[in-house]
């Protein structure tokens, strides 16, 4: 369901401390622009934050699901952080916000980029999976936890 290469453990943070929505995008950013070297944290942060004037893509749950498009990806990107403290997110559910999946797609994004964000959203619903990735230790088991779920609801 998801590309192989959505995410890898270099992209993924357990136990983050950060005390704003703005730090937590930063820190997303960050890690997404270490996946090719003609991306910069600073303009996925800014492509972030576009979207987010938008309106919140704070799911729920204490899920956030911050998405851009962005010229410079060829294919779907994302990176997960799993916070130690929840951050105000303005999520539709007022919750504080303590795992966050940002995803970055082509700026040609199309109907499968729309399924994957689907997709995402579908696996974040899973209680769960929440509450298993809330308890992860490392960012080794949370991309397992991710992975397993994905193999799970693709043979149900």
């Amino acid at each position: 369901m998801f590309p192989p290469n959505l995410i890898t453990e270099t992209r993924v943070v357990s136990r983050c401390d950060v005390s704003s929505k703005k730090r937590l995008l930063e820190t997303l950013a960050e890690l997404l622009a270490g996946a090719q070297p003609q991306l910069t944290s600073e303009h996925i942060f800014d492509r972030l934050l576009e979207r987010e004037r938008l309106g919140s893509t704070g799911l729920g749950h204490g899920i956030a699901l911050p998405h851009a498009r962005v010229a410079e990806v060829e294919d779907a990107l994302g990176a997960f952080v799993q916070l130690r403290t929840g951050v105000p997110f303005d999520a539709i559910d007022d919750r504080p916000v303590d795992l966050a999946f940002a995803l970055l797609v082509p700026e040609s994004a199309d109907q499968r980029h729309l399924q994957l964000l689907a997709g995402l959203a579908e696996m974040f619903n899973d209680e769960r999976l929440r509450e298993h990735l809330r308890n992860g230790e490392s960012p080794a088991d949370l991309l397992q936890l991710m992975r397993r779920w994905e193999t799970t609801a693709s043979t149900l």
